[in-house]
């Protein structure tokens, strides 16, 4: 059992596998039911929505707080090391919610209701529109400069501060909208709004 533990790969294949024979042990009817791949695709949403959301309060909440305290002979370890990764799953995490998010808008078939802000579908509406909004910042104003900001792509200094300065201030917007966000989101199915 070490060795599934010792590797992110075989810690999500066992993920999997325990999900493939607990579904199966169930006796799920998954065949061509619609309802039940609804659901699975609703899953996948709110999977992708945890990593992307788990990773942005991560930036907001302990990466961009600690590293002021962080040492400059150690800020490399963040800046070349850990910053690029969790920017990698941060922003794939981010169009897989919206993608399995608007699959699932579409086989439920409130799509166009939602984003047009129609009863009863106003509360995940909103909170399609600020999810869009805040992917579009993700990947067309924090990843490009993150990209200047970690020396990914290469700047003047005065530039690689500015696009820092950016992307931070843009990620703290994104963790503002992101309150309400998850509000609308379960408020639609809770009856909240």
């Amino acid at each position: 059992m070490g060795t599934v533990f010792q590797s992110l790969g075989r810690t999500l294949l066992a993920g999997v596998v325990l999900l493939v024979l607990l579904i199966l042990a169930t006796g799920a009817n998954v065949a061509g039911n619609l309802a039940w791949w609804t659901f699975f695709m609703r899953w996948l949403h709110v999977l992708s929505g945890v990593l992307w959301i788990g990773l942005l309060w991560y930036f907001n909440f302990v990466q961009i707080p600690s590293m002021p305290k962080i040492p400059d002979e150690q800020k490399p370890a963040i800046s070349k090391v850990i910053a690029p990764e969790a920017l990698f799953w941060f922003r794939w995490a981010a169009l897989a919610t919206v993608v399995t998010g608007v699959l699932v808008a579409g086989m439920t078939g409130y799509i166009g209701s939602a984003l047009a802000l129609q009863r009863p579908f106003t509360a995940i509406g909103i909170g399609m529109w600020l999810a869009l909004v805040m992917a579009f910042n993700v990947w067309f104003i924090i990843w490009p400069n993150q990209k200047k900001a970690l020396g990914i792509v290469t700047v003047e200094a005065a530039e690689k501060a500015k696009a820092a300065r950016v992307a931070m201030l843009t990620s703290r917007a994104n963790t503002m909208l992101s309150i309400p966000m998850l509000f609308c989101m379960v408020a639609q199915q809770n009856g909240g709004l």
